[in-house]
């Protein structure tokens, strides 16, 4: 029985127990919203991963996306950037390896990970029809619910499926003025595939089965966000809207047969429309939580992209949206590396942190009055400790160049803190 058909019967679980315990909710609360749809508890069945709530109420939560490509593929090496993603505080964690040996990767990731692990199968599905047929396009739709199914058993838990990239939608961007086209990896699959064969996407016809799967298991749905903008141009345009009003009507699909569901959003968005494309995804998808990557708010920092979709990350949880996509300074540049993922995760966690001040959520706020007294009292330890990252702070600390606990470099004797509290 899924998480979600348990909160409709009013039976409050032990997942749920514990998210009320580590989020400072009351248990009821939690009960009612993930009977609504409002918060997910990605938790497979057949999985071991611990109890997480993304949603309404709930403190803003991290993904940090790993994977191998055809280009370069080192299982030991994503396991490592899996490891680093969660000590520097992913709250979940994707595999989106394209590479032949993409099971071994995958395999050695939950076998190490105990946070939720995501993915997303057409990918496996993409990945063996090259191999076997000659080409993406060549997959039909047994390989891709197959891929579904053989992720759903191995315990991943939950799952983006491209539900949204119909012939309707790709004829819309046949004839819009986007420059980017589709930049999603699973949407441009199934464009292709959709385009080659002349027919709707499997995962849309057969929508019905798809859930089937997922309730079987509680696998949670992550409808794809396959039109993504890929450039501020493209944001907010026809073809992305019109996909969005399709993953709505999935959404209460997938409420109806109590399968727990939550919608992906835009990549590049200008600073002025955040906040109108999160108000549209919670009025069209009935609060479904909201899983945005970045967005991104410029496109002139490669190498720098950790922080503009930290930036837009900020925003757009402040608006409401509850679950940030991590980018890392690599992005749109190569497969990141384990400094990569470190930086592109303290980089969303900020932006997290500073949306939950925003919203009032008291444990945001108990962190940072602890913080504003370990300034106070020049507690340096603690003030490391609090950091998100804990090493970076104290080598900076080292170059203090002073042998006095009670003032740092940069005001030496004229430190305003100091001053204040010497002459009071």
């Amino acid at each position: 029985m899924t998480q979600l058909k348990q909160a409709q019967k009013g039976h409050i679980t032990d997942e749920m127990k514990m998210i009320s315990e580590n989020e400072g909710v009351e248990v009821n609360k939690i009960l009612k919203r993930v009977a609504k749809g409002q918060i997910v508890i990605p938790k497979n069945v057949n999985g071991k991963s611990i109890s997480l709530g993304i949603g309404k109420g709930l403190k803003t939560k991290i993904n940090a996306n790993v994977g191998s490509s055809s280009e370069m593929e080192n299982v030991s090496w994503e396991v490592k950037k899996a490891k680093a993603a969660v000590e520097a505080g992913s709250d979940t964690l994707m595999d989106l390896s394209t590479g032949s040996h993409f099971k071994e990767v995958r395999k050695a990731i939950m076998q190490e990970i105990e946070v939720p692990i995501g993915t997303v199968p057409i990918y496996e599905a993409a990945v063996k029809a090259s191999q076997s047929k000659g080409a993406v396009v060549h997959m039909d739709e047994d390989d891709m619910f197959q891929a579904i199914i053989n992720q759903a058993k191995e315990g991943v838990d939950f799952i983006t499926v491209h539900c949204g990239i119909t012939r309707d939608t790709v004829e819309k961007v046949k004839n819009s003025d986007r420059l980017m086209g589709i930049v999603s990896r699973g949407g441009a699959f199934l464009a292709a595939w959709i385009l080659k064969n002349q027919e709707e996407n499997p995962l849309y016809q057969n929508y019905d089965y798809l859930l089937e799967i997922a309730q079987e298991h509680d696998v949670t749905l992550s409808l794809g966000d396959g039109l993504r903008p890929g450039c501020l141009h493209d944001a907010s345009d026809i073809p992305q809207i019109s996909e969005l009003v399709t993953l709505g009507r999935l959404v209460e699909r997938a409420r109806k047969e109590c399968v727990q569901v939550m919608v992906e959003g835009p990549g590049h968005v200008p600073l002025n429309q955040i906040k109108a494309n999160i108000q549209i995804q919670k009025t069209v998808c009935k609060e479904a939580p909201f899983y945005v990557l970045g967005p991104l708010v410029t496109d002139l920092a490669p190498g720098y992209d950790h922080i503009t979709s930290a930036i837009g990350g900020a925003i757009a949880a402040s608006a409401g949206a509850d679950y940030l996509c991590y980018v890392t300074p690599a992005e749109h540049l190569s497969i990141p590396n384990i400094e990569d993922v470190k930086e592109g995760v303290i980089a969303s966690k900020i932006a997290a942190q500073a949306a939950d001040v925003a919203k009032g959520v008291k444990s945001a706020w108990d962190s940072e009055l602890e913080m504003a007294h370990a300034r106070k009292d020049f507690n340096w330890e603690l003030q490391f400790d609090l950091a998100f990252d804990h090493e970076k702070p104290l080598r900076c600390r080292q170059r203090k160049h002073t042998d006095q606990e009670d003032m740092c470099t940069m005001c030496g004797e004229f430190c305003a803190i100091r001053l204040v509290r010497d002459n009071i």
